[in-house]
């Protein structure tokens, strides 16, 4: 039966990349399908699919529940105009704001926790303040995605979840548009950081990773693919760019002819993340990855089979493990790519999550 679908987002970019095969699949099946998020040019991409949007202002920063009571009433507003038969929704002010909105207006929703950014990594008033805001929302909504089982635990044992939870694997991966492909056979070997220049995203020990591997090894090039989103990292990037110790290429929109070109990812973030998209992806094209040991990044790797895990936080650690994979052979490089692609087909194939949705609206 035709539903109405009501999806709430912050940004145009992370639906067009984890969402968009979802979304063709709904105006496949001939469901209406409703998008409230921030106005952008880019918009025209899904009203262009057959969904209609509406533009919502969102701002992504801080949490703030007296700045962002308008958001809450724009959100009873769309519901109530829409009427959804169910919404999805993703990120953090969607997925709290939406919910006191769609408890108010008695309609279903289905949260998708993506990863808990920076909010929990340490107790402070806005990790007390985001507790409570759970507990007002996201508790009482129609139903939970997890997509690691530490941010579940985390809601589990402060009493923000009831069980109306379920998981889901991340925001899988499309093993059409990521293909496998062989590992470059040059001299040099190339790694890569994908994400915000951040010291969240853990910047810094990839810095520092960099700077001692390249005085052993002077044949490896380290890349940083990504917006510099604190500035006090700009005059850093641009002494090491200058240096040769890194090369940054800035946020490219096409990052997968980046990765192909690399035999590694790295991914030394702190902590908050859902299940890194960004290993998905790696791994579904056969490059090994190395990342911090984290909820969600131990879900995607391995250790010592399609990757290595290190320390959070510890630049020596990542260190040890970069020279360990330098010095494999270009064979064992090779198996554990093709390890990791193996577990992605298995585990984290996009259309895992596509069928978990579609299961949901089949019981509204």
């Amino acid at each position: 039966m035709k539903k109405k679908i009501l999806i709430l987002s912050n940004h145009f970019i992370t639906l067009y990349n984890f969402r968009k095969e979802l979304i063709q699949r709904l105006n496949d099946e001939g469901h209406e399908v409703y998008i409230s998020m921030p106005k952008a040019d880019d918009n025209k991409f899904f009203s262009d699919m057959g969904c209609e949007i509406i533009e919502t202002p969102v701002d992504r920063r801080g949490i703030n529940p007296v700045r962002d009571f308008g958001l809450i009433l724009n959100y009873i507003k769309i519901m109530k105009e829409v009427k959804p038969d169910i919404i999805f929704s993703y990120t953090i002010k969607p997925n709290i704001y939406g919910s006191i909105a769609s408890n108010i207006t008695k309609n279903k929703q289905v949260n998708n926790i993506t990863g808990t950014g920076a909010t929990f990594l340490k107790r402070n008033f806005v990790s007390e303040v985001a507790k409570i805001l759970y507990k007002l929302s996201v508790k009482r909504s129609y139903k939970v995605f997890f997509q690691n089982s530490g941010d579940k635990d985390l809601f589990i044992e402060n009493g923000m979840i009831k069980d109306n939870y379920a998981m889901v694997p991340g925001s899988g991966v499309n093993l059409e548009q990521f293909q496998f492909s062989e590992l470059p056979s040059y001299d040099e070997i190339n790694f890569i950081f994908i994400g915000r220049v951040m010291e969240l995203k853990g910047i810094d020990q990839y810095l520092e990773t960099a700077r001692v591997v390249k005085e052993e090894y002077p044949n490896t090039n380290f890349y940083i693919a990504g917006f510099i989103e604190e500035d006090k990292f700009k005059p850093l990037i641009e002494e090491y760019d200058s240096k040769g110790i890194i090369k940054y290429i800035g946020f490219q929109k096409e990052i997968k002819s980046w990765i192909e070109k690399c035999h590694c990812t790295i991914l030394p973030s702190h902590g908050g993340e859902g299940v890194p998209n960004v290993l998905l992806e790696s791994a579904a094209m056969g490059r090994v990855c190395i990342a911090s040991k984290i909820n969600g990044s131990k879900d995607v790797i391995d250790d010592g089979v399609t990757g290595y895990l290190f320390e959070a936080g510890s630049a020596e650690d990542l260190t040890y493990k970069v020279k360990s994979f330098i010095r494999l052979s270009h064979e064992d490089k090779k198996k554990m790519g093709l390890a990791g692609r193996s577990k992605v087909e298995k585990d984290f194939d996009r259309q895992i999550v596509i069928n978990r949705y579609l299961a949901e609206i089949s019981k509204v």
